[in-house]
């Protein structure tokens, strides 16, 4: 290595220091992303469950709320056939202020069984 050479590996780590950062960051943004959208669909298998077995709206939404993100927005619809549980919620990160939110959902349906009541 000649002595012009020297410390160039110094100043191209630097400028790509900051590029690895941004990309550090955008896949853990995707990361909690997706994480966020698991939750979601778990929280609308769980619901759908309970209010196809004929759980009250008050109880489904409970527990559909428990395994949801926080500030997730539960909807219940209960029909004599099929019964749909929707969860929506607004994804930030919590490292990442600056970085807009994102909106995720995820819907199940189940048939009703037979003999349920539909509970309001």
């Amino acid at each position: 290595m000649s002595r012009r050479e020297r410390g160039s590996v110094t100043a191209e780590m630097a400028a790509a220091l900051p590029a690895l950062v941004v990309v550090l960051g955008a896949a853990l943004w995707a990361v909690s992303v997706v994480g966020a959208r698991l939750e979601c669909v778990d929280a609308a298998r769980a619901g759908a469950r309970a209010a196809a077995r004929g759980d009250e709206v008050s109880a489904v939404r409970e527990g559909a709320m428990a395994v949801a993100p926080a500030g997730a927005t539960v909807e219940v619809t209960v029909g004599a056939a099929v019964t749909e549980v929707t969860v929506r919620a607004r994804v930030r990160p919590a490292w990442a202020v600056v970085l807009p939110e994102v909106a995720v959902s995820a819907s199940a349906s189940s048939a009703t069984e037979k003999g349920v009541t539909v509970g309001r």
